[in-house]
C-alpha cells in the first residue's frame, strides 16, 4: 500500500498553505467528509509516488462544519481500487509528466470531485469533529504543520549528506587527475595541489562537516520539544518551526550551489553522468523549492526573529537561539546599534568568530526591524511595509541562520576528545567560519566588528588553513563513508582506478551496441549515395 502527503497544488504549491483551496465539508448526516477541488488551482501537484503507485494519500484540506471554516486539517483518502489499481469514482489522478530530473519518481496530480470519506478518516490527534459536527480546537494553529517541520529538519541532514557525496568525488578526483606543471620538468602534480582548486573544494568540504553537525542537532531538537509537545509544552513550538524554516532555506541552498562547484572542480569529466555529480544534483536541487520555497522560508524566519526583536525591546528576555538579542542594553530601545558595541575578535579562536558572527546577525535584525519600522511610518500598511523591507529581512534571516551553524561547529569540537582528530576539526571549523567571513566582509566591516588590518588577516589565513588541510583532505572524505555503489561515480572511485573503468564506462553506451548506428543506413547512406 503506497501512502503519500498531499499538501501542493498547481497555482499554490507548497509555500502559502493557509491559502490552499482543497475542501473537506462534513455532513453530519452520514458522519462523512465530502472533498472537493474546487478550481484548478486547488488541484494537488507533485507528489511523488502519487502518478501510478500509491493507493492512499494523506490530504491536506481545508474543513469546513457547521457553516464555518476551521483551517487546515489532514484526511486519509483512498485514490484508487485495491484489487484492480484503478482510480476510485470521485477521483482524477495521474503523472505529471517529465521533469528536471528524478524520471524514476511518479510525481503526480489529484483531483476530488465530491468524493467522500468516514468521519474517522481525520487525522484528529490535536483537533477534532465530533458526530453531530461540533469542531474541538488544538492546542495550537502551529501544530497542524509538525510533519512538514519535521521533513524541512530532514532536508538539513540531507543537504549534508548530498553536499558530503559530491566533496567525495571531487576531493577524491582531484587527487588522482594530474595536469599542467607546477615546475618546469617536474612530474604532473595532483589538481589537489593547486590552491585554486583547494580553495574551490576544502570550504565545501568544511561547510558538508559543519552541516552533518546541524543535521544531527537538529534531529535531536525536534525530537525532543515533539516530546515536550505531547507533554502539553508548546513553548518551543515557534522557535523548532522559526529554525527548521531558516536551516532548510540555508542548508539547501549552499548544498546546492556546492554540488554544482563539485562538478565543475572536475572538468569535462564532471559533466559526464559516470561523474554521479549530475545526478546528485538533479536529485538534490528540487529541494530549494520543496517543502517550502527557499526565499519563503527565510521570511518565515524573519517574522520570528522581527518578534522576538519586538519582545526584547519592550523589555522581555528570549531564549534559545534568539537569546543573544538580549544583549539590547537594558532590554530597552537605544539609539546604538546592538552590534555597534566594541569587540575584539581572535581569528584564530572558533569561539571568538562565534561571537564575531552573533554580533553581525545582532546588526542586521536590528537593521532589518528599524527599516520595517520606518516603512510602516510611512505607509501605515502592515504588508506593504513587510514587502519594502523583504531584502533586509532575507539577509537577517541568513545571518542568523550562519551564526547557528558556525555556534554548533564550535560547539561540536569541545566533545571530540582524541587530540588529533580535535586539531583537523579544528582547522575545518576556522575554515567553514574565515571563509564566510571573506565572503561577507562588508557586514563584518560596517558593524564595526573587523578592522581593515583583520579582514586581510582572514583572506591569510584562509589560504594557511587550505595548506593544513591538504594532507587530510582525502582521509575527512573516506570518513564519511560512502560505498562506491551508493556514491554511484566512476571520478569517485575508493580504489582510485578510474580512466580504465570510465573506458569500461563509456563502452557499455547504448550507441554502442552496434559498430554502425541504424541512422547511417537511414540517412547517411541515401544522401552519399546522391553525391
Amino acid at each position: 500500500m503506497g501512502l503519500q502527503i498531499l499538501m501542493k497544488s498547481t497555482g499554490l504549491k507548497g509555500t502559502h498553505l493557509r491559502g490552499l483551496e482543497t475542501t473537506a465539508t462534513y455532513d453530519p448526516a452520514t458522519q462523512e467528509f465530502i472533498l472537493n477541488s474546487p478550481t484548478v488551482t486547488s488541484i494537488k501537484w507533485w507528489p511523488g509516488g502519487l502518478g501510478k503507485t500509491s493507493n492512499y494519500a494523506i490530504v491536506l484540506a481545508q474543513l469546513y462544519t457547521q457553516g464555518q471554516c476551521k483551517g487546515l486539517h489532514a484526511f486519509i483518502v483512498p485514490i484508487r481500487q485495491l484489487g484492480t489499481h484503478d482510480p476510485l469514482p470521485g477521483i482524477t489522478v495521474g503523472d505529471i509528466g517529465p521533469k528536471f530530473g528524478y524520471d524514476e519518481m511518479d510525481n503526480g496530480y489529484l483531483k476530488m470531485d465530491n468524493f467522500r470519506i468516514p468521519r474517522d478518516n481525520m487525522l484528529m490527534k490535536y483537533a477534532k469533529v465530533e458526530p453531530d459536527g461540533t469542531y474541538v480546537k488544538p492546542l495550537s494553529d502551529k501544530l497542524t504543520y509538525g510533519t512538514m517541520v519535521f521533513i524541512r529538519s530532514h532536508i538539513v541532514g540531507d543537504s549534508a549528506r548530498s553536499l558530503s557525496r559530491a566533496c567525495t568525488i571531487a576531493i577524491r578526483y582531484s587527487s588522482v587527475r594530474h595536469q599542467s606543471e607546477l615546475k618546469p620538468g617536474e612530474p604532473e602534480p595532483q589538481i589537489l595541489d593547486y590552491q585554486t582548486q583547494q580553495y574551490k573544494l576544502f570550504p565545501l568540504l568544511a561547510t558538508a562537516y559543519a552541516f552533518h553537525f546541524v543535521g544531527a542537532y537538529m534531529k535531536q531538537t525536534y525530537h525532543r520539544i515533539t516530546g515536550d509537545i505531547n507533554q502539553g509544552d508548546l513553548s518551543e513550538l515557534p522557535e523548532l518551526h522559526a529554525l527548521t524554516a531558516g536551516l532548510k532555506a540555508f542548508t539547501s541552498w549552499t548544498a546546492n550551489a556546492g554540488i554544482e562547484e563539485c562538478r565543475m572542480a572536475c572538468g569535462g569529466h564532471g559533466y559526464s553522468r559516470c561523474s554521479g555529480l549530475p545526478d546528485i544534483y538533479v536529485t538534490f536541487t528540487p529541494s530549494c523549492t520543496y517543502e517550502g520555497e527557499n526565499t519563503v522560508m527565510m521570511l518565515q524566519t524573519a517574522r520570528f526573529l522581527i518578534k522576538s526583536y519586538t519582545q526584547v525591546s519592550s523589555g522581555q528576555l528570549v531564549s534559545g537561539m534568539v537569546s543573544y538579542l538580549n544583549d539590547l542594553s537594558g532590554q530597552h530601545i537605544q539609539p546604538q546599534q546592538v552590534a555597534a558595541r566594541p569587540t575584539t575578535v581572535h581569528i584564530n579562536d572558533p569561539a571568538s568568530l562565534v561571537e564575531a558572527y552573533k554580533l553581525r546577525a545582532s546588526r542586521l535584525v536590528e537593521a532589518a526591524a528599524k527599516n520595517l519600522q520606518a516603512e510602516l511610518n510611512r505607509r501605515k500598511n502592515q504588508e506593504d511595509a513587510w514587502n519594502r523591507t523583504s531584502v533586509d529581512l532575507v539577509r537577517a534571516s541568513e545571518a542568523h541562520c550562519h551564526y547557528v551553524v558556525v555556534k554548533l561547529f564550535t560547539t561540536q569540537l569541545s566533545e571530540i576528545n582524541d587530540a588529533a582528530v580535535h586539531a583537523v576539526m579544528n582547522n575545518l571549523c576556522l575554515l567553514y567560519a574565515l571563509y564566510g567571513i571573506s565572503k561577507h566582509t562588508g557586514d563584518f566591516l560596517q558593524a564595526g566588528i573587523l578592522t581593515d588590518a583583520q579582514v586581510t588577516q582572514v583572506y591569510q589565513r584562509v589560504k594557511e588553513l587550505l595548506a593544513a588541510i591538504r594532507p587530510n583532505a582525502v582521509a575527512l572524505v573516506d570518513a564519511f563513508d560512502f560505498h562506491d555503489n551508493h556514491l554511484g561515480s566512476v571520478l569517485g572511485r575508493y580504489d582510485g582506478n578510474i580512466y580504465e573503468n570510465m573506458f569500461e564506462w563509456a563502452k557499455k553506451s547504448p550507441l554502442n551496441k552496434t559498430e554502425v548506428h541504424e541512422s547511417f543506413h537511414k540517412h547517411l547512406k541515401p544522401m552519399q549515395s546522391k553525391l
